[in-house]
């Protein structure tokens, strides 16, 4: 049940999204964690909160030691692969399809976004669900590499030539995508209005595009349930879950 605070918030932000011309989302762990996946950052649950991610999530890691690449990366990729959308992807896949939303700038890398429907997303880190050969650069499936943990392989293999597979995310000690950033940077300096959904924006340099929004004189609606370095500079702050926050929104913003 919604609070009267919680029905004005979204009154108001639903009157934000009817006046805006073009609006984008930017979206981070905080949309994800109700369809299971977890947290990297999290203060009690984050992953890095129980690994060292220099030691299982860096290129000098997977590189050296893919075994224990693999041991971290393994479960998270079957719980990506597995993972449905929930509501609060739902909502901006329909935003979407309302002429409402121009894009999605994600820090995920589950392919929720694309599963729940939303044809124009940005994947600032990569995908969990793609695989590029060390070797001889042949693109391989998720289904297939899916198989082949299935199978009892620890380790993926190239299907052509044997090479391992490295999975298409970001990695410490690597750089953005550069032609994903520029997009994103144009669609932040596109926007008259930003949803920053499920991000402390904490992570740099994927937090400095809300920033870029923000110069070009865009509105902020940020719903995340923990507090941002950014609060102060939205137009409006949501605390609610997004799952929760989001549909109530559309619902709102159809009438």
């Amino acid at each position: 049940m919604k609070s009267a605070n919680s029905s004005t918030l979204i009154e108001r932000a639903s009157e934000m999204i009817s006046a805006a011309r073009y609006i984008v989302a930017f979206t981070g762990a905080g949309i994800s964690t109700p369809s299971g996946i977890p947290d990297f950052r999290g203060e009690k649950d984050g992953l890095w909160q129980r690994y060292d991610p220099m030691q299982v999530a860096s290129r000098s890691a997977f590189f050296k030691t893919p075994d224990l690449f693999f041991d971290w990366f393994r479960p998270l990729f079957l719980t990506s692969w597995k993972a449905l959308p929930n509501p609060a992807h739902v909502s901006l896949s329909s935003l979407e399809k309302l002429g409402c939303l121009g894009s999605v700038i994600t820090q995920n890398i589950d392919g929720l976004h694309q599963k729940a429907g939303s044809s124009h997303v940005l994947e600032l880190h990569g995908t969990a669900l793609s695989f590029t050969c060390i070797r001889c650069r042949n693109q391989n499936s998720a289904e297939n590499v899916f198989s082949q943990f299935e199978s009892g392989n620890t380790i993926p293999y190239c299907t052509i030539c044997t090479g391992i597979l490295k999975p298409d995310v970001v990695l410490f000690e690597e750089g953005l995508p550069q032609d994903v950033w520029e997009k994103a940077e144009s669609e932040a300096g596109k926007a008259d209005l930003m949803l920053v959904i499920g991000s402390s924006l904490e992570v740099y340099p994927a937090n400095s595009i809300p920033q870029i929004a923000l110069r070009h004189g865009c509105k902020l609606i940020i719903n995340n349930l923990s507090s941002t370095p950014m609060d102060a500079m939205a137009s409006l702050q949501i605390p609610m879950d997004t799952a929760e926050f989001l549909p109530c929104l559309i619902e709102n913003t159809r009438k």
